[in-house]
């Protein structure tokens, strides 16, 4: 069993900046990818930024020089910096966590979801 924890959004007008974090912590054998999606109301889902296990990194074309992602493995918890916000990157983000999970018989992997934080840039 996996939870994650996720903290940093809120109201904030254009141009400005929020910071999320997203801790997983549970049964974690191993954690590999961690990423952001965010859904905007009457949008489809989309993957905001990605991060591997290596550090490698995958952005949305249209958060590209704006967003950044990091994770600290030690902590196992995954960033993302949002700077120059625009009224369009108003949505609700969801850390997503691809790990090995402990079971009492073995291990398997799985994807988890955390519950979502608003971020809402007013113009």
């Amino acid at each position: 069993q996996v939870q994650l924890v996720e903290s940093g959004g809120g109201l904030v007008q254009a141009g400005g900046s929020l910071r999320l974090s997203c801790a997983a912590s549970g049964s974690i054998f191993r954690v590999n990818a961690m990423s952001w999606y965010r859904q905007a109301p009457g949008k489809q889902r989309e993957l905001v930024a990605a991060i591997t296990s290596g550090g490698s990194t995958n952005y949305a074309d249209s958060v590209k020089g704006r967003f950044t992602i990091s994770r600290d493995n030690a902590k196992n918890t995954v960033y993302l910096q949002m700077n120059s916000l625009k009224p369009e990157d108003t949505a609700v983000y969801y850390c997503v966590v691809d790990v090995w999970v402990v079971t009492g018989v073995g291990r398997r992997q799985d994807n988890y979801w955390g519950q979502g934080t608003q971020v809402t840039v007013s113009s």
